[in-house]
C-alpha cells in the first residue's frame, strides 16, 4: 500500500496499483500493450496476489484486501522538497540507462514471477530502464515521484503505438474489459463503502458515554498519648465558657482503641462532546480517626487523621452525593466549571507532593488549613491559561459540604448569597518544569451556628469555636485569608514543598454596645519529597506543621486557643504501589503542644491505609 508519513514516500503495492487504475477509468486500459502486457498480469493480481505492472512498482505482491484501500489521512501534504528518494537513487554514478532487452538486466530470471511483464514493456515498448551496472533491482522500494516517471515514459511511448493496434490487441482489450467487469465493480463498490464509513466516523467520532472510576480506602489506626491531654469544650462539636468567662477545658486520660474503617469514593464520568465532563461523586464510608478523641471543640481532624479516614457524610455508612458539577471549555484558554457541589480542592491549592492518595495525606497537609471554608459549594469556577506557564483561576462558592445538617446553598433563608461563601483567586505560575508557584486570596462570609458561634466545620480561617469574647452570640464574621504555596523537585529523587498562610477573621458582635471583635492567625507547612524510594512509583514524604498559630484575638476564641501555645506536628508518609491500582500507605504522625496547650503530652498516631483504585 501507498502512504506518506512526515513526508517520507513508502512503497508502493500491487493494490494500490489497482486502486490508480479504478480512479483513472477506463482509458487507462485501453493505453496500447500495457494492457496486452497486463492480460497475464491482471489475471494475476485478482484473485492470485500477483504482479501489476514492474515498470511501476517493484513491491511485493499483496492480497487484495479491503484494508488495502485505506483513504489517506486528510491532512497528508506531500511536498516534493520533504520526500526522500531510495537509498540507491542518490548514489553519484547510479544514473539509469536505457536497455533493449530483459536479457541485459542480470538479476531478472526467467523464473522471476514478473519476467514476462519486464520482457513486453522493454523489447515491444522500450520504456523500462536498468542500473549502469545491469541491473533492474526489482525489490528496491520506490517514491511516488518515480511512480509517476515510470508510469508516463510507458504511458508515451503506448501513444506513440496507438495508431498502431492491431484488431486482436483491441479484441483482448475488450475481453480483458468484460471478463473483470464484476471484480472491478465489486472493487469501486468496497471502496465507495469505505470512503462513507469514512465520512461517518469522522462525523460521529465521539459518542456520549459514561464510565464509573473508583477509590476505595481502608485505614488500620491506632492512636497513644505519654499522658494526659486537656481539650476545651464539652465535646469535639460543642464548646462553652464556665461561670467565670473562662472556655471549658475537659481532661482526657485514656487512650482509644484501635480502629479499621473504610471510605469509598464512586465517581460517575461523562462526557457530551469528548472536551467537556460532568461529574457525580457518591461517597460511603465510616471512618473516625480515634485521634478525634484528644481534639478540642471545632478541631475535629485537625491533626494526625489522613483525609480519607472519614465519614462520606455526617452519618457512617450513609451514601450521600459529594460531588455534582459539569465542566466544559468556553475557548481555547479558559475552563468552566459550575453545579451545586464543586469541590473547592480540584481547582485550587493543589501542590503534587500533597495530595490526598499520593502525597502527604492528612487533612492538615493535604491543603492550606485557613483558606476553604466550604469544602464543596454550588458555584461557578472559571480556569483561565494567561500565558504558557501563568494559570488564573477565579471562584465563587456557597456552602454545600456534606457534613453539615443542611447547605446554606440550598436554604432559602441563606442562599447562594446569604450563608457561609467563599470567593477565591488563585495565581499559578511555573518558572520552570520543576517549579510551581501559587499565589492566593480568598474572602470569606462566615454563618453562625445555632448557639451563634463562629467554627466548625466550615470556618476557615478559624479553627475551633468563637464568640463576641463574652460568651455572647455573633451575627456572622468575614474573613481574609492570604496562602503562598510552591513544590519543586529540584533532582530525579528529591522534591521541596511548603505553604504559608495569614488569615483574619472580623467577627460582628450582636449585643448592643460591645465591640466587633478580631482573631489573626498563620499557618506553615515545610517538607521534604523522596521519589521511588526502593520501588519506582513510590512517593515518602516527611513534614512540619503549624496548622492553627494565633497571632491576635484569642480571647474571642471559646475554643482553640489552648493557654497560648503552638500545636506543632511532625507527619512521614509514605506510598508503597503493589500494582498499578493498589498500594499501602504506612503513615506516622507525633503532636506536640496539642490543642495549642503547652502542658499536653505528645500525642503519637500510627495509620496503615490500603488503596484500591479503579
Amino acid at each position: 500500500m501507498f502512504t506518506v508519513t512526515n513526508g517520507v514516500s513508502a512503497p508502493l503495492s500491487p493494490s494500490f496499483f489497482c486502486k490508480v487504475l479504478l480512479t483513472t477509468g477506463t482509458w487507462l486500459g485501453v493505453l496500447g500493450g500495457s494492457v496486452l502486457a497486463g492480460e497475464q498480469i491482471a489475471s494475476q493480481q485478482i484473485g492470485q496476489q500477483s504482479a501489476l505492472l514492474t515498470a511501476v512498482s517493484t513491491a511485493e505482491a499483496e492480497p487484495l484486501d479491503q484494508a488495502e484501500l485505506e483513504i489517506p489521512e486528510p491532512d497528508t501534504v506531500l511536498n516534493p522538497a520533504s520526500l526522500e528518494a531510495s537509498p540507491e537513487a542518490t548514489v553519484p554514478g547510479a544514473e539509469l540507462a536505457q536497455v533493449t532487452s530483459v536479457s541485459e538486466l542480470d538479476d531478472v530470471l526467467p523464473t522471476d514471477w514478473a519476467y514476462t511483464a519486464l520482457t513486453r514493456l522493454v523489447e515491444e515498448y522500450g520504456c523500462i530502464e536498468g542500473y549502469p551496472d545491469s541491473t533492474f533491482r526489482g525489490n528496491q522500494a520506490m517514491t511516488r515521484y518515480e511512480f509517476a516517471a515510470g508510469l508516463n515514459a510507458c504511458l508515451d511511448v503506448i501513444l506513440e503505438l496507438m495508431g498502431g493496434l492491431e484488431d486482436s490487441d483491441l479484441e483482448t482489450i475488450q475481453r480483458l474489459q468484460e471478463d473483470f467487469a464484476a471484480e472491478l465493480a465489486s472493487i469501486r463498490g468496497r471502496v465507495d463503502a469505505l470512503e462513507a464509513d469514512v465520512a461517518t466516523l469522522e462525523d460521529t467520532q465521539f459518542s456520549t458515554t459514561t464510565k464509573l472510576r473508583g477509590r476505595v480506602f481502608g485505614h488500620l489506626t491506632g492512636v497513644t498519648a505519654s499522658g494526659d491531654i486537656q481539650a476545651e469544650g464539652i465535646n469535639v462539636f460543642a464548646a462553652a465558657r464556665d461561670a467565670n468567662g473562662d472556655p471549658l477545658v475537659r481532661t482526657i486520660t485514656d487512650d482509644p482503641e484501635v480502629t479499621f474503617s473504610y471510605l469509598t469514593w464512586l465517581n460517575l464520568l461523562t462526557s457530551f462532546t469528548g472536551e467537556d465532563r460532568l461529574i457525580l461523586q457518591l461517597a460511603v464510608g465510616d471512618g473516625v480517626s480515634p485521634a478525634n478523641s484528644f481534639a478540642s471543640a471545632g478541631l475535629f481532624n485537625t491533626f494526625g487523621t489522613p483525609f480519607t479516614a472519614q465519614q462520606g457524610g455526617r452519618l457512617e455508612d450513609d451514601v450521600i452525593l459529594r460531588e455534582a458539577f459539569y465542566s466544559f471549555p468556553l475557548g481555547d484558554n479558559v475552563f468552566v466549571t459550575a453545579g451545586p457541589k464543586v469541590n473547592w480542592y480540584r481547582h485550587f491549592d493543589n501542590n503534587k507532593y500533597t495530595f490526598l492518595v499520593t502525597g502527604a495525606n492528612s487533612f492538615n497537609s493535604s491543603g492550606g488549613t485557613q483558606v476553604n471554608a466550604v469544602d464543596r459549594g454550588a458555584g461557578v469556577v472559571v480556569e483561565w491559561d494567561v500565558l504558557d506557564k501563568v494559570e488564573l483561576s477565579l471562584g465563587y462558592l456557597a456552602e454545600a459540604t456534606e457534613f453539615l445538617t443542611n447547605s446554606s446553598s440550598s436554604d432559602a433563608s441563606r442562599g447562594l448569597f446569604g450563608g457561609t461563601n467563599t470567593l477565591t483567586a488563585q495565581l499559578e505560575v511555573f518558572p520552570t518544569d520543576d517549579l510551581a508557584l501559587r499565589f492566593l486570596y480568598t474572602r470569606s462570609e462566615l454563618d453562625t451556628n445555632a448557639n451563634g458561634l463562629v467554627g466548625g466545620a466550615a470556618s476557615e480561617p478559624l479553627y475551633g469555636f468563637a464568640d463576641d469574647g463574652f460568651g455572647g452570640p455573633l451575627d456572622g464574621a468575614t474573613a481574609d485569608t492570604f496562602l503562598f504555596n510552591f513544590d519543586w523537585q529540584p533532582s530525579d529523587w528529591l522534591g521541596l514543598f511548603g505553604r504559608y498562610s495569614y488569615g483574619s477573621t472580623n467577627l460582628s458582635a450582636i449585643t448592643p454596645g460591645r465591640p466587633d471583635g478580631e482573631v489573626n492567625a498563620q499557618s506553615i507547612q515545610l517538607g521534604l519529597a523522596f521519589h521511588d524510594l526502593l520501588k519506582p512509583g513510590s512517593l515518602a514524604t516527611i513534614s512540619y506543621l503549624r496548622p492553627f498559630d494565633v497571632t491576635d484575638g484569642r480571647n474571642f476564641l471559646v475554643s482553640g486557643g489552648g493557654d497560648g501555645a503552638t500545636q506543632e506536628e511532625i507527619e512521614f508518609s509514605y506510598r508503597y504501589p503493589l500494582t498499578n491500582n493498589i498500594a499501602i500507605v504506612p503513615s506516622v504522625y507525633w503532636i506536640n503542644n496539642a490543642n495549642n496547650f503547652s502542658d499536653n503530652s505528645d500525642i503519637y498516631v500510627f495509620n496503615l491505609q490500603t488503596q484500591f483504585s479503579f
